[in-house]
């Protein structure tokens, strides 16, 4: 990792701070409960618009048609094709309780 400073103090990183969102997720098959990362001063959208194929869930609960728990996982990425709507949850840190 760099850090580089200016002349006004101001630091520069290759890290990039991101805060966890709570959000439910629904795919074309399943829902998703979970955190999704999202730039500091950022918006759930704009994470939403990147340009990557897959977005990062992590503490993920997947539940399936019926609405059971089919698997659980620290972390996932979801094919953004096979999102079809999120919920995110308020816009503080996750805190990983339901």
């Amino acid at each position: 990792m760099s850090v580089e400073f200016n002349d006004r103090g101001k630091y520069f990183t290759d890290i990039i701070s991101k805060v966890a969102i709570s959000a439910i997720i629904q795919t074309t098959t399943h829902r998703i409960e979970g955190a999704i990362h999202v730039r500091l001063d950022g918006r759930v959208k704009d994470e939403l618009d990147r340009p990557e194929p897959f977005l990062a869930v992590t503490d993920a609960k997947i539940i399936g048609p019926d609405g059971s728990v089919v698997d659980q996982a620290e972390f996932i990425t979801v094919a953004r094709s096979q999102i079809v709507w999120v919920i995110p949850g308020d816009d503080t840190a996750y805190s990983g309780e339901k």
